[in-house]
């Protein structure tokens, strides 16, 4: 039992016992026992973070079907090991090194040093923002629901903006709160703040302790920190940038806005296909140029160590950086003058194929057994599902069993990760000290 199937086992034991629980009869509105493709959709959805429903989960569910989700959403956020050792804290139990080794590489760590600290560091940073996130979302929602509903919906969005998860109580998700700068500034901070690591946050935050404190020797921010923020940065300007021009004249989306609403729609779109899955317009109603924009965005997804899915910025900004050292003319990757080792130039390789060859794989898989649907549909949901992004052109509740069960798998694949999935069937690397001869190949 290795570490990497430890953390695939551990996430599919989540999933079968939310199924389980969403099954129920008091998991559900009526009161009847659910439907298995519904329950395990749903379940996978929500342990996975994307936010794809084959039912509307403010009316389908129970109160305690949507307390089931938005609790498997907050585990699927944390992840399994994050989960699990944070149990065995409140146990009081010690680590073996078994633990420590599961630890370090499930949150890609140097070191297994300071494990606990770090765990404790991210249960309080998820509920920082969180608890932050609930009570400016009280002001939305209570005047309008009243206080016991509010609460809920306050805490439910909070929950699911947080761990990037998507799920909207609202039968039009968050469309009727477009024009609300409350609502879409609170969701969007969640939304960006989980879906950049807890890492990059923690860092952050000991890089102002220093400042304020006025410290003779200032922390200097690590290489991760550099990519992830100036990438996402860069994405979220220019992503806001592009779908006001893209959707401009578009009356089903952009066209009959205001220029304020205008802007708080394109920004809004620009940072949900970063894994979240909430909308304030309808995605179906996009144009063909917005899809495709979205699709790229979704495909790319967060940064290592949040909540988020797709490939992450690191990886685009590995691949963009050795295509640059390529065009001129250098042997050696180099970012924010640091060198790039090789072994992660061959994974983030590695990363970008898997994720490339999924996404052609449930896309074709799907197109056989829904010839009906679009192209551009059909490869919008996989990619979603994949990246774990949750946006849908509304097609996901009315494609066929086989469909639904091909988006489950690529919704698993893409929340566990291809690399660490196929180290889990394949087992741990062996080491060899066999060197073969180098020869030249002709490539592009």
């Amino acid at each position: 039992m290795t570490v990497s199937r430890t953390v695939c086992l551990g996430f599919l034991a989540v999933i079968i016992v939310g199924t389980i629980l969403l099954m129920m009869p008091f998991s559900t509105s009526n009161g009847t026992w659910n439907d298995p493709i519904v329950a395990l959709f749903t379940s996978t959805s929500a342990v996975c973070v994307t936010g794809l429903s084959v039912v509307d989960p403010g009316t389908y569910f129970s109160f305690w079907g949507q307390f089931f989700i938005a609790l498997l959403a907050q585990i699927g956020g944390l992840g399994y090991m994050t989960t699990t050792t944070f149990l065995i804290l409140l146990l009081g139990r010690r680590f073996d090194l078994r633990q420590k080794i599961a630890i370090q590489q499930a949150l890609d760590r140097p070191g297994m040093e300071g494990s606990t600290q770090i765990i404790r560091s991210i249960i309080a940073t998820t509920l920082i923002f969180e608890i932050t996130g609930i009570f400016l979302l009280l002001p939305a929602f209570v005047p309008k629901y009243g206080w016991n509903e509010g609460l809920w919906l306050a805490i439910f969005h909070s929950i699911n903006a947080w761990n990037n998860a998507g799920f909207s109580l609202f039968k039009d998700n968050l469309i009727g709160y477009q024009s609300s700068f409350l609502v879409v500034f609170t969701i969007t901070g969640l939304i960006i703040f989980g879906g950049i690591g807890y890492q990059v946050i923690l860092e952050a935050y000991f890089w102002l302790r220093d400042r304020l404190c006025k410290k003779p020797i200032n922390l200097l921010l690590s290489l991760d920190f550099k990519v992830a923020v100036s990438t996402t940065l860069v994405l979220l300007i220019f992503g806001t940038i592009a779908f006001f021009f893209v959707e401009l004249k578009n009356p089903e989306t952009f066209g009959n806005l205001s220029f304020s609403d205008k802007f708080l729609v394109a920004w809004f779109q620009s940072v949900t296909p970063r894994t979240a899955g909430f909308n304030t317009i309808d995605i179906g109603k996009m144009t063909n140029a917005g899809l495709f924009f979205t699709i790229a965005l979704m495909f790319i997804g967060a940064s290592p160590g949040g909540t988020g899915g797709g490939i992450k910025t690191t990886t685009l900004r590995v691949l963009t950086s050795c295509t640059k050292a390529i065009l001129q003319g250098k042997e050696e990757v180099f970012l924010y003058e640091r060198k790039i080792a090789i072994n992660l130039i061959l994974k983030a390789v590695g990363v970008f194929i898997g994720s490339v060859t999924t996404v052609i794989a449930s896309t074709i898989l799907i197109a056989l057994t829904d010839p009906e649907l679009e192209f551009i549909q059909i490869l919008f949901e996989v990619v979603s599902a994949f990246a774990t992004v949750g946006l849908s052109t509304g097609i996901t509740g009315s494609v066929s069993a086989a469909a639904k069960l091909t988006l489950i798998v690529t919704m698993y694949i893409g929340r566990v990760g291809v690399l660490l999935l196929m180290s889990a069937i394949l087992g741990d690397p062996k080491p060899s000290r066999i060197h073969y001869p180098e020869e030249n190949l002709l490539v592009g």
